[in-house]
């Protein structure tokens, strides 16, 4: 198990929207990435993160430096890996993990 990981992510802040609608919008981005768009674009398209501006990059990052849902979801998946929705306290995320 890594000690230290690289992730991009996008996320869909519950601050600027209805949950609803957020969750509304993260679903039809996982669909719209799952099917083959490219994640960098959709996040500078998108995301609410400060991040998107960079496709989402997080860099690198260790245990205990992330909120503990999305270090769970992103510790969890593999290199090139997609995650499901995460919900946290900003909002919903999709990750991935890049290294």
């Amino acid at each position: 198990m890594p000690d230290q990981i690289r992730a991009s992510h996008i996320l869909v802040s519950t601050d600027t929207r209805s949950k609803e609608d957020a969750k509304a919008e993260i679903e039809a981005l996982h669909k719209k990435i799952s099917a083959g768009a490219d994640f960098a674009d959709a996040a500078r398209e998108v995301s609410d993160c400060p991040s998107g501006s960079g496709g989402g990059d997080l860099g690198h990052f260790g245990r205990g430096m992330m909120v503990p849902e999305f270090e769970q979801a992103a510790f969890d998946l593999e290199v090139g890996g997609l995650s499901d929705i995460v919900e946290t306290d900003f909002g919903y995320h999709l990750i991935l993990r890049t290294e």
